[in-house]
């Protein structure tokens, strides 16, 4: 008995791996807009039910729409042959397997019910945090709405990214993911959710226009028309040092009008140091897949650098 059922055990493991692989479950750092909510909420809110239940249902929902964000792009790349080529090991240090499609291991019926799945259940968890918050702004709602048409539209239906809407896409769902929880538990904006909005939004992109260095080749012939298959790789760097000007910008400006004080920004400088580092390493190193990770370093250590300096802030003034 033992030896007829270990096999299906096994299947049912491998085929669990290959939809978290599907899903992207490893890149967590999407998931963790809740947590830099959670510390800019006043002590009173910690107590309150409806708090909790927001910000669980809400990063549930996050996690369905990002997964089938990912799994319809991952549709898509094999269809056009993209991924078939951006993650070819003779051509590439990326982990292949990351691309459950690429081997075989899922099929494209698999994917695409999963990720309309996802997508599904994604928006109902939205809905039912909407309909528990303590504060519903109607621009919330909308912002909400227009995060998963964006989303599941990415690189699927309307294609946006290959429509020249890959950058916009990306910084601007994950800044509304902050935005969104922020403004149904606290039913305003306050200078210091704008600024870790915007922050939010840029540390996800600041991953993305590194790996789009590496994938300029495939993305072109697959007719991705995103700013690094349109533009010269000199203006291409340029725009990427812009962005990363743009967060020191976002921080002074953020100073400079009183969003937060002057040991706030303190918090956030070693979050610039390390920027000034990736852009060494991947437009002057040409180390871009390099820089692509440091991108991810950065953005997790900036969020526990914001978490403090978010209670700081809100808990003892």
């Amino acid at each position: 008995m033992t030896t007829t059922q270990a096999p299906v055990r096994l299947e049912v493991r491998e085929r669990a791996r290959a939809y978290a692989k599907l899903a992207k479950l490893s890149f967590f750092d999407y998931y963790l807009c809740v947590l830099v909510v959670l510390a800019l909420l006043p002590t009173a809110a910690w107590g309150r039910a409806d708090t909790w239940w927001v910000l669980v249902l809400f990063d549930l929902g996050w996690v369905g729409i990002v997964a089938a964000t990912v799994s319809l792009d991952d549709v898509t790349g094999l269809r056009d042959g993209s991924d078939a080529r951006n993650y070819d090991p003779a051509q590439t240090l990326r982990a292949r397997d990351r691309k459950p499609l690429l081997d075989g291991r899922l099929t494209l019926r698999q994917a695409l019910r999963f990720g309309w799945g996802c997508a599904a259940a994604g928006t109902a968890l939205w809905a039912l945090a909407i309909v528990l918050a303590p504060h519903r702004p109607w621009w919330a709602v909308v912002a909400a709405g227009v995060s998963v048409v964006i989303s599941v539209q990415y690189s699927y239906g309307l294609k946006l990214s290959y429509r020249g809407g890959q950058e916009m896409v990306i910084w601007l769902s994950t800044a509304l993911c902050v935005l969104i929880p922020f403004a149904l538990l606290n039913g305003r904006m306050t200078g210091v959710a704008w600024l870790e909005c915007f922050l939010f939004g840029l540390w996800s992109l600041m991953v993305s226009v590194y790996s789009n260095i590496n994938d300029v080749d495939g993305d072109r012939d697959a007719g991705r028309r995103n700013l690094a298959t349109s533009v010269s790789p000199r203006v291409y760097r340029g725009f990427i040092a812009g962005l990363s000007l743009t967060e020191t910008g976002a921080i002074v400006l953020a100073l400079a009008v009183g969003a937060v004080p002057l040991w706030f920004g303190a918090f956030l400088l070693p979050v610039v140091c390390l920027r000034a580092r990736q852009a060494y390493q991947g437009l002057i190193a040409g180390q871009v897949l390099s820089a692509r990770k440091q991108g991810v370093t950065i953005h997790r250590w900036g969020v526990v650098l914001l978490i403090v300096a978010n209670l700081l802030l809100v808990h003892n003034g």
